[in-house]
């Protein structure tokens, strides 16, 4: 990088503020495109009468609506996308515009992000009837990023869940038992080709296959305010999850209250409106609620989402968690379903779930698949490389 461009990447970094500085340098002239980028952060980030709606030059007087979209097409059109949205968030908290996000001329753009539609989600009994549409659009627009980027490989992690005991003559590639098929064909190695040439191949049978509604998914929700980016991304995994026949799946939300809203699974976007992110916790009393949807122990996934603060028996909550472990449930605790973030949670709970054999992970959504497959084809969650907590040392908050 010339010098030229480093001193022009320095005046965007410093603002405003510094060009008189920066002239004095011999700072070469902004392009014009550097200038509206320029304009653009200054209006969130100036703290001088030169900056936009953000600075003091604002006078405490609220942006018109079309300046911010205007100025919301700009930074689309001028920053890649990862930095759009941390330039929107800072907008929203510096300077007051999120009173401002349920505006329909505004909201349409918005780049859609995670964390915009989680501060949604805790305001959205503030929306106004205008609004309404067109902010379920935007989570709309959320929730179908993220089903794009799970729906096959959580599907490819269930219907991949084979019986080992059992042989099928139909096909498919992920469910080829190799160590049988090799074997069987040895006898067809072809010196010419270096390699097997297999006449017959060998498939295990699929769990879909052999069991219908085999396994119980149980997801038991976390509610409380502090847990909205999980609460999105678990939406979409549970709806994923009961659009396929081979799991019956269950869900249920609670805070110091339960709601089941396994009926709502049919569409997402439904499901999250009816989360009521609040306060208080009651885990114990939600736990004891799922405990119900338990038929078969063995066959039984249980997925606590919490943060483990718990605000009713902490004790009861503990021993019931055990008590259906030792049972046959496989339970595991997520502290977040979250991309990249690290999970906020009471290290003390998780350390104690730990030294009962119950793993706590801070799960990265992309990851969840994997965590999935290894359960329901019996393997050892240790072999997962998602962050576990096991020990009080790895502990973070």
């Amino acid at each position: 990088m010339d010098k030229t461009v480093q001193m022009q990447r320095w005046r965007l970094i410093l603002g405003q503020e510094s060009n008189d500085r920066l002239t004095r340098m011999e700072m070469p002239a902004l392009s014009e495109e550097q200038m509206l980028m320029d304009s653009a952060l200054a209006s969130i980030y100036s703290k001088s009468e030169l900056g936009g709606f953000g600075g003091s030059g604002s006078k405490g007087h609220r942006p018109s609506n079309p300046r911010i979209s205007k100025w919301l097409g700009d930074v689309r059109s001028l920053f890649d996308k990862d930095l759009v949205k941390i330039i929107q968030n800072d907008a929203m908290t510096r300077c007051g515009l999120k009173q401002l996000i349920f505006e329909p001329e505004i909201l349409e753009n918005v780049e859609p992000d995670i964390s915009l539609a989680s501060a949604i989600l805790t305001l959205k009994d503030m929306i106004p009837e205008r609004s309404k549409d067109s902010v379920r659009e935007f989570i709309k627009k959320i929730v179908d990023d993220i089903n794009k980027l799970l729906e096959q490989d959580i599907i490819r992690a269930v219907t991949a869940a084979v019986n080992k005991r059992e042989h099928s003559p139909i096909p498919s590639a992920s469910a080829l038992d190799y160590k049988m098929t090799i074997s069987r064909n040895l006898k067809h190695y072809s010196p010419e080709l270096k390699t097997i040439v297999p006449e017959h191949f060998y498939f295990f049978q699929r769990a879909a296959v052999s069991a219908a509604k085999k396994w119980t998914i149980i997801l038991d929700i976390d509610q409380s305010g502090s847990m909205a980016e999980s609460i999105i991304y678990s939406s979409v995994l549970s709806c994923i999850l009961a659009s396929i026949n081979a799991v019956k799946t269950h869900i249920v939300a609670f805070d110091t209250n339960i709601v089941d809203l396994t009926d709502k699974c049919s569409d997402p976007v439904d499901l999250l409106y009816g989360f009521q992110l609040g306060g208080g916790t009651d885990i114990d009393k939600s736990v004891a609620y799922c405990e119900q949807f338990i038929d078969d122990p063995k066959k039984t996934l249980f997925f606590l989402i919490s943060d483990l603060y718990e605000g009713g028996n902490r004790a009861a909550f503990i021993r019931r968690m055990n008590e259906m472990k030792s049972s046959g449930v496989t339970v595991v605790s997520l502290l977040a379903v979250s991309d990249g973030r690290e999970p906020f949670y009471d290290e003390s709970v998780a350390n104690k779930l730990s030294k009962l054999g119950i793993p706590c992970f801070a799960c990265d959504p992309k990851k969840f698949p994997e965590l999935l497959g290894l359960v329901l084809k019996g393997r050892e969650l240790s072999e997962t490389n998602i962050k576990q907590i096991s020990r009080p040392s790895s502990a973070h908050k």
